[in-house]
């Protein structure tokens, strides 16, 4: 009992930090999940694919030298983790396209003021 508040505390520390910040309106609720989006979750599924493609090569060359069934599970690990990479490009390169083709990249837009006169 004591391992699992121990466990529930260190799952509620991200959250306590979080409740420190004040959030003013839904634009920075969404800019702040765009953000945990592409500094996190991108991040780590790039990098499952990566393991899992060096996993593959691990099991043709090293446990496959030998074994035909450890080279084919090996090879379609290896085929995996290239059309993981190649899906996850391509909706970048995608979406990349969506938001500079429909002006919707991140930047506030300017707006025009009102001239004033200087000389008075």
């Amino acid at each position: 009992m004591k391992k699992l508040g121990f466990i529930g505390a260190l799952l509620a520390l991200p959250f306590l930090a979080a409740a420190q910040t004040t959030v003013g309106s839904v634009q920075d609720v969404g800019a702040f999940i765009i953000g945990l989006i592409n500094t996190v979750a991108v991040p780590v599924v790039f990098a499952l694919a990566f393991i899992v493609f060096i996993w593959g090569v691990f099991q043709v060359f090293i446990i496959g030298a030998n074994d035909e069934a450890a080279k084919e599970k090996g090879r379609a690990l290896m085929l995996y983790g290239l059309i993981g990479f190649f899906v996850m490009v391509s909706v970048w390169g995608l979406v990349s396209i969506l938001t500079g083709s429909v002006n919707l990249n991140s930047r506030t837009p300017s707006y025009p003021t009102a001239p004033t006169n200087v000389n008075r």
